[in-house]
């Protein structure tokens, strides 16, 4: 099906993105091959810290009466921010502001790695009395950007808990390269322990907690249902995966989506190898069943799935691919490809007919438990 008219200005906007990163590392790399000949080393990244003196600096630090300057912001502080710009803005011109519901946040330590924060969306439409049904959701980026805090990923979680009655317990999740794999699966379990040990706290139903997650969220929603099978054995009636990622090898990405949008496929290779690159460090690592789940030498035991694709998505092939791993295992799953739409699609819910009927099929999944 042809590209929805609804995507049109965002391809371009996105292709020019693409095309001045290609850029950029392209310049950057020659820059500091043509240094190296002549024997002029490149200049440090200036570390930030208040108080000290720059790496090799014979100047003194500042004392504590001395006004600082304002610290630059790193290139990944300036893309956090873009992005959070970008978020707010395609919330407010093509997404839906979520009801006002009670929300409450937790902080879960993890062991051996950063505490990580929760939210958690309780909808008036919750039972009146007795336990709340709920899932786990783990929001998209890259694995570098995003979390509970950007708009539509709160504004989502809030519609769908309202609609669905059941509580979501939303993971933020550390960011990397600061903190790289397995740090991000480590604290989705041990969350999913907490939401165990505190069930009847948060007023939710043990035997009816579900695993959620979209894209990158979605590859961490997927290896949680493996540790879980693997270490606790903690029931799940269900996994909603949201275009995921399920192959950090790459396998399974589908460049014919790229060339139907005019992206070309080198291009579209660098993007998702830096991706890989950000969250693993170590590529190698992804052939590990827990960074790419779709490798897991068992699929068997695993809870019921609903996997949701995109057409013009190159990983449109990851989800599809999943879903049947998950059947030959005897796993109940099922895979839906939405037409003429891209990745991101369920971020434009105010705009998109798509992205209401996406939504709407989420909320019916959640429903089911």
């Amino acid at each position: 099906m042809p590209l929805d008219p609804f995507f049109a200005e965002r391809l371009r906007t996105h292709r020019r993105y693409l095309l001045r990163q290609a850029w950029t590392s392209l310049t950057g790399k020659v820059a500091g091959v043509v240094s190296g000949w002549r024997g002029v080393p490149r200049p440090p990244a200036a570390d930030g810290v208040p108080g000290t003196a720059p790496a090799g600096s014979t100047e003194p630090a500042p004392g504590p009466a001395e006004k600082q300057p304002a610290r630059a912001l790193t290139p990944r502080e300036r893309h956090r921010r873009a992005a959070l710009r970008w978020d707010r803005q395609e919330l407010r011109t093509a997404g839906l502001a979520g009801p006002p519901i009670d929300t409450v946040e937790h902080r879960v330590p993890v062991p051996g790695h950063p505490t990580v924060r929760v939210r958690v969306y309780r909808p008036t439409t919750a039972p009146a009395a007795g336990p709340a049904p709920a899932f786990l959701v783990f929001a998209g980026g890259a694995f570098r950007i995003g979390g509970i805090d950007y708009p539509t990923a709160d504004a989502a979680c809030r519609r769908r808990a309202e609609a669905s009655g059941a509580v979501l317990i939303a993971v933020d999740y550390a960011l990397a390269p600061e903190h790289r794999y397995p740090t991000q699966i480590e604290q989705a379990y041990a969350v999913w322990e907490w939401v165990h040990a505190e069930a009847d706290a948060l007023g939710i139903d043990p035997q009816r907690l579900g695993i959620s997650g979209s894209s990158a969220g979605g590859c961490i929603a997927a290896a949680l249902t493996l540790l879980n099978r693997d270490r606790s054995r903690h029931p799940i009636a269900l996994q909603i995966l949201e275009v995921p990622v399920t192959d950090l090898t790459g396998r399974h990405i589908d460049l014919r989506a790229t060339y139907a949008l005019g992206i070309p496929a080198f291009i579209a290779v660098r993007e998702l190898v830096s991706v890989a690159r950000t969250y693993l460090g170590d590529r190698s690592r992804a052939r590990e069943s827990y960074a790419s789940p779709m490798r897991a030498a068992s699929h068997r035991d695993l809870p019921p799935a609903v996997i949701l694709t995109a057409e013009y998505d190159p990983l449109r092939a990851d989800g599809a691919a999943y879903a049947a791993k998950l059947r030959r295992a005897g796993v109940e799953a099922s895979a839906t490809r939405y037409l003429g739409v891209t990745h991101d699609t369920p971020l434009y819910v105010g705009a998109l007919p798509a992205a209401r009927r996406w939504e709407a099929e989420v909320v019916a999944a959640m429903r089911r438990i």
